[in-house]
């Protein structure tokens, strides 16, 4: 199978050679934490029981300020703050790498039992592809709390009617059929990746343009870079709503309530990946801090502010914890390395 092609080259892809486990990942990684720290971000104190977990939490983003972990986390915050679960809570981002310069720099923080850091299935592709020496086996999963969907959307004059119109053409040159979407690996490559296998589509031969946002995204379709663009529904709601674009399928398992967009499942397509999002708890986390966090964030799943949150955001409520949640990562993280050998990356 030919190397997927892309038009542009993002950080994503210049990663070195996996590296030995742990040493040389801490070492790596150790100094993000110790530029952040140096900083003043985190305190090294973060690390006591039950009261002081409820009077002070750090949340780290590990994307920038805007983005879908970004949203997600400050949703957490409003909620904990407005029900009085945790005094003060702060959001910290640590953009890079899919969040694995995120993961990194949180592996360091031995104990911190005050930090968690919000993970999802971008970063298992981020772990995979950027060979990070740092996986979620060096930290402690805590809860699965929210899933949202992909849509795969075309300007509103394109010939497009439906997917089937899409695959169609896409079928008959790939490499002239560019895709615009996430970074390499991400939640949208992957769904392109596994429409393409599902359609008979060689995925490796097509075009993928890796984009910062949807918002980038939908400006490569509309200056006609790319033919189709993909990316969370949210991302392009106000656009579909306006009429600019026409949304041909979603990844959802069945229709998003009040949305009238059909599923790649019910147009005879075998895909469905949700793009979940959940926190981590950091290594070295004692079982009576650990037990305290998941109180935490079960009674925060459990109020009216993340109802609504999930409501405007469109979220589906996954809340899913303990070895239910462990044996969903790794069934994830399986699935994510499968697709990535259908890329060739």
């Amino acid at each position: 199978m030919s190397p997927v092609r892309v038009e542009t080259e993002t950080p994503d892809q210049r990663k070195p050679d996996k590296a030995p486990k742990r040493r040389i990942g801490t070492a790596i990684y150790g100094l993000f934490a110790v530029l952040v720290i140096g900083a003043g971000v985190f305190s090294a104190a973060q690390t006591a029981g039950g009261a002081e977990l409820r009077s002070k939490l750090t949340l780290i983003a590990p994307a920038g300020a805007g983005g879908g972990w970004d949203t997600f986390t400050r949703e957490q915050q409003q909620a904990m703050r407005s029900a009085g679960i945790v005094n003060n809570v702060t959001v910290v981002n640590v953009p890079g790498a899919a969040g694995t310069i995120g993961l990194g720099q949180f592996s360091t923080m031995q104990g911190e039992s005050a930090t968690l850091l919000a993970t999802g299935t971008v970063m298992l592709g981020g772990i995979e592809l950027n060979k990070s020496p740092v996986d979620l086996t060096d930290v402690r999963p805590l809860a699965r709390l929210a899933d949202d969907y992909d849509a795969i959307v075309v300007p509103a004059d394109s010939p497009y009617q439906s997917i089937d119109d899409l695959v169609a053409d896409w079928r008959q040159d790939p490499r002239a059929f560019p895709f615009a979407g996430g970074s390499i690996g991400s939640i949208d490559h992957l769904i392109m990746a596994q429409l393409a296998m599902e359609a008979g589509i060689d995925a490796g031969e097509t075009t993928y343009i890796p984009t910062t946002s949807g918002g980038e995204a939908l400006q490569s379709v509309f200056s006609d870079t790319s033919k189709a663009a993909i990316s969370g529904y949210n991302e392009f709601a106000d656009q579909i709503e306006a009429g600019r674009v026409r949304a041909l399928a979603i990844s959802a398992p069945e229709r998003l309530e009040g949305i009238e967009i059909p599923t790649l499942l019910e147009q005879g397509y075998d895909v469905q990946m949700t793009n979940w999002r959940g926190m981590l708890a950091a290594p070295g986390t004692s079982d009576e801090d650990y037990e305290e966090l998941l109180a935490i964030v079960t009674e925060m799943a459990q109020t009216e502010e993340w109802a609504d949150a999930l409501q405007r955001n469109r979220w589906d409520d996954t809340f899913m914890v303990g070895e239910e949640f462990e044996d969903f990562i790794a069934e994830e993280e399986e699935a994510v390395r499968e697709i990535l050998k259908g890329l060739d990356l």
